[in-house]
């Protein structure tokens, strides 16, 4: 396992609890690697730069697998080396066309590369594909496809004035609020730029949890083609957060701080001082002059979030060479961070149409709501590793004869894994309702 970071310890547990495995947490820092083995007489931490081959090969060449949990633009590096070493792998990142062009040499080597076999994306797929065959195997047609998922505080943990803490890395959190984003609605496609994902969200009802906002995830459209439902009318994936989350992120975006061209400051130089320089305009009280650039009244919300983040303090930058979004990362880990007996929450949610021959049509409901385990594993590290540990598990068993890259979009691979995970405590509630 490549990678010892937010997610990676139930991955360990549930492999190191089998017997027959013995397993190597290889991480750029081996004391973070000896943290996930924890002294497990079947488990052995290593130190690896990702980057050097000559540690990487000799690791991958000794596998029967591999689990990528490193960031993901360094997948198809190891990728390349797990086809030559025909070494079978595991992530739970988005395939890249990088990824996707390995296919051939996968399938030439015998050996399968899984991605996308975390929480979102993996099981949006898998618990999304299963209700999708399922009305192909009637016959019939999905017209309807509406998908969020969000990880999130519980809310008894949602206190803070954004609502939000961070139960995985916060600069990669922050980095997917600069895409762009497509969705299928109304009989027309909906493309919303860079920069303005914020300003498109609506207000959904969770029956038993309360109202949440709904905001566009990335691109909706390549889905169509990928769960094979061609005849939608509606397709839409979005990301669930609380109340008033999408007006302070774009107060964020609109004030320059997910910038990530990074810059040298002098020492000393404040988060004030630092936000004093995104925002025309002179004179010391900064917080009414991010209001009046803003557009906000002296007591707008957005103000106390920013000020709950320290953006008005005289607290020095957390690194002297760094961009706008880096400084922001630092400061989300340093106040969004869960106290030992919170709880965080995974909300995962579809809503599938499904139209029969004679033109009726019947809505289908799925959803996961996942709580963590105070002072113990998150919902978050739990929904996005065991997916990717119940993989290798069937992988190292030989009970997935697939070779090429691949996502969990074949039954074959899909059931077996929910099956499993239900055993983990992590399944679905569904519904069904008729629509006449």
């Amino acid at each position: 396992m490549l990678g010892a970071g937010m997610v990676s310890r139930p991955i360990a547990r549930y492999l190191l609890d089998r017997e027959d495995c013995e397993l190597v947490v290889a991480s750029l820092f081996a004391s973070d690697a000896e943290t996930i083995v924890d002294g497990h007489p079947s488990g052995r931490a290593c130190s690896i730069d990702v980057t050097r081959r000559d540690q990487l090969e000799p690791l991958i060449d000794e596998a029967d697998l591999v689990i990528s949990l490193v960031p993901y633009d360094f997948h198809a590096r190891v990728a390349r080396l797990a086809i030559a070493a025909k070494t079978d792998m595991v992530t739970t990142s988005y395939v890249s066309p990088e990824m996707r062009e390995l296919d051939a040499p996968a399938k030439e080597a015998g050996i399968l590369i899984l991605n996308e076999c975390g929480l979102d994306p993996g099981l949006d797929h898998m618990s999304a594909m299963r209700i999708i065959d399922a009305i192909h195997g009637r016959g019939n047609t999905v017209v309807e496809f509406d998908s969020s998922c969000g990880g999130l505080p519980s809310p008894e943990a949602s206190h803070n004035p954004w609502r939000y803490k961070v139960s995985w890395s916060p600069r990669g959190a922050l980095l997917a609020s600069r895409q762009s984003a497509r969705y299928f609605a109304r009989g027309r496609v909906n493309h919303i730029p860079a920069g303005t994902l914020f300003s498109h969200f609506e207000e959904r009802e969770v029956p038993g949890l309360g109202p949440f906002e709904v905001y566009p995830n990335r691109d909706s459209l390549k889905y169509i083609r990928r769960y094979g439902i061609d005849q939608v009318r509606h397709m839409f994936r979005g990301t669930y957060r609380y109340p008033g989350w999408c007006r302070a992120m774009q107060a964020v975006v609109r004030l320059g701080l997910l910038g990530i061209e990074r810059h040298r400051w002098d020492e000393g130089t404040t988060l004030a001082g630092y936000l004093a320089t995104l925002i025309p305009g002179q004179g010391e009280d900064l917080r009414r002059r991010t209001a009046e650039h803003l557009g906000l009244g002296a007591d707008d919300d957005i103000l106390e979030r920013l000020d709950w983040l320290g953006l008005f303090s005289d607290e020095p930058l957390p690194d002297l060479d760094c961009s706008a979004l880096d400084m922001m990362a630092a400061r989300f880990a340093a106040r969004l961070g869960y106290g030992d007996e919170e709880r965080d929450m995974v909300l995962l949610s579809h809503r599938i149409v499904e139209r029969a021959g004679d033109g009726s049509e019947t809505d289908h409901r799925a959803e996961l709501v996942a709580y963590g385990i105070p002072g113990g594993d998150t919902a978050t590290s739990r929904t996005v590793s065991l997916p990717a540990a119940a993989a290798a598990r069937m992988i190292l068993e030989r009970k997935l004869p697939l070779t090429g890259v691949h996502t969990p979009v074949l039954p074959e691979i899909y059931q077996p894994i929910l099956e499993e995970l239900a055993t983990c405590g992590i399944a679905f509630e569904e519904s069904s309702e008729s629509r006449d």
